[in-house]
């Protein structure tokens, strides 16, 4: 609370210290029913009508309003709103709930009943006052001139704001939809480390943090691929794991630096089992959160049911840049093509590399429907398998949705001395100057010479996945607590 707050708060705070005065607040409260429950239960009663059961709920007043010996309340939940209808003739604290203000958590226990107008309501007789709000609740919350805050103070945008909760509750659903899609299709859900001794799996720069007992420095993960690989090793052959990863990057509409991933590994597999299995999944998830695979998203429609178109990656660039482009073209000339468009080229890019700029700049934000774009540059793709057709190119895939990347997925590279023959190729780089490179993991080199049998492996952008199911423009709608510079 602020120094001198307002009246309102005054007398909020004022209200509050007596009810301590008188007793304080309950522990607790025995509800038996929440809004939902009962206009579930109740939907058929006429009105005008009493149904002569009782019930007991509890939640924030939304609503006050008085009419001599009658006061309504509105009630909210977790589940929904219901009317609260109190007559001086039964409640004999009457005077004590006429006194409640809009944002007071409440608990009260009464008739269900219906109004002349058909409202569904709890005419009570008994209820307690469970906790005071001092400060009055926003009256004005909507709108885009509103967006820092709403993030900032996530609570109460919860609280005033139908849609927030809609989409909370709608990645809920999806985080559950896709636990049972991999859960049928054999995999088990695992857990690894988020703090590791090297930061791998990805190409980003990873937060550092301080291990005070062993003396080191450590990172949070950038990635969950590694790990699990590992397990695959180990004899776990269908695994996936559902976790945060930190990428200590820019924050724009589809990235935040704290993000939820969805990996998962198949032994015996390759990147086209990774397709069919990303399909199955996404359609199915997609169903189960919304009704259908037909969206609209951002005013555009999106068809999310299988099968998704198929283009390789080195066509579509050539047909965005107008260029008969390759892997053998020579460096200046990919150099000045990506130069055009404004971006800085570090010496240390080769072929791959620019290509791979020219693919961001030019194709990628313009992929609207569900696209698999195959076979990506070896040189931005250290981790996957090289093409069984030969050329600079991995088994690599990209679904990309409305101008986004949603999963990445290919064939692994399991032998172990291509895979230290690329990492050494990603230290050169990280040498030179491009911090976004694979270190030299020697302990994942010592598991691969093990043995990692063929295995196909997959990474969704969980988040991404729920923008489109709720219709957002960007992540920070999605994510409960997005990351903010702090409130000066």
């Amino acid at each position: 609370m602020t120094d001198h707050p307002p009246d309102e708060q005054q007398v909020r705070l004022a209200k509050h210290k007596a009810t301590l005065q008188s007793g304080g607040y309950p522990y607790q409260f025995d509800r038996t029913a929440t809004a939902a429950e009962l206009h579930q239960r109740f939907s058929s009663l006429p009105p005008d009508a009493d149904s002569g059961v009782r019930a007991a709920v509890a939640g924030r007043l939304m609503l006050l309003r008085s009419f001599g010996r009658l006061v309504f309340a509105t009630l909210q939940d977790g589940t929904g709103r219901i009317q609260l209808m109190a007559d001086s003739a039964e409640l004999e604290q009457m005077d004590a709930f006429a006194d409640l203000d809009v944002g007071d958590w409440v608990g009260a226990e009464g008739r269900v009943v219906t109004t002349r107008k058909g409202e569904l309501t709890v005419r009570i007789d008994r209820f307690a006052l469970l906790a005071k709000a001092l400060r009055p609740l926003p009256e004005k919350w909507h709108g885009l001139a509103d967006r820092e805050l709403r993030s900032r103070r996530r609570y109460l945008d919860l609280l005033v704001n139908e849609e927030a909760r809609a989409v909370a509750q709608r990645r809920v659903a999806v985080l559950r939809a896709l636990r049972k899609s991999f859960d049928e299709r054999g995999f088990i859900e695992v857990e690894t480390p988020t703090l590791q001794l090297q930061a791998g799996g990805g190409l980003a720069r990873p937060f550092v943090t301080h291990h005070n007992a062993l003396d080191l420095d450590m990172y949070l993960r950038i990635a969950l691929e590694l790990p699990l690989k590992r397990l695959v090793i180990g004899g776990l052959e269908r695994v996936f794991e559902l976790g945060r990863v930190f990428r200590n990057e820019g924050i724009d509409s589809t990235h935040n630096p704290e993000f939820t991933m969805l990996e998962a590994y198949q032994a015996f597999a390759d990147y086209e089992d990774m397709l069919q299995l990303v399909e199955g999944v996404i359609g199915e998830v997609v169903a189960a959160t919304t009704g259908g695979t037909e969206l609209t998203y951002q005013g555009r429609p999106l068809d999310l049911t299988p099968p998704y178109r198929r283009a390789r990656y080195l066509d579509l660039v050539q047909h965005a840049v107008n260029e008969s482009i390759g892997f053998e073209t020579p460096l200046h000339e990919l150099r000045a093509l990506v130069e055009a468009a404004g971006t800085e080229v570090h010496p240390s890019w080769g072929p791959g590399r620019l290509i791979a700029e020219l693919f961001e700049q030019h194709v990628e934000p313009y992929i609207w429907q569900p696209t698999f774009v195959l076979d990506h540059p070896e040189e931005t793709s250290p981790l996957a398998r090289a093409h069984r057709e030969g050329g600079s190119v991995v088994e690599r895939f990209e679904l990309i949705v409305a101008g986004a990347e949603l999963v990445n997925a290919f064939s692994e590279l399991n032998d172990p001395l291509e895979q230290r023959a690329r990492f050494e190729a990603q230290a050169e780089a990280r040498a030179a100057g491009e911090a976004d490179t694979h270190p030299l993991d020697e302990d994942y080199l010592l598991a691969l010479e093990y043995g990692l049998p063929p295995t196909g492996g997959l990474g969704l952008g969980v988040d991404r996945l729920v923008m489109l199911v709720t219709d957002q423009a960007s992540i920070r709608e999605v994510l409960l607590f997005p990351a903010l510079r702090p409130d000066d």
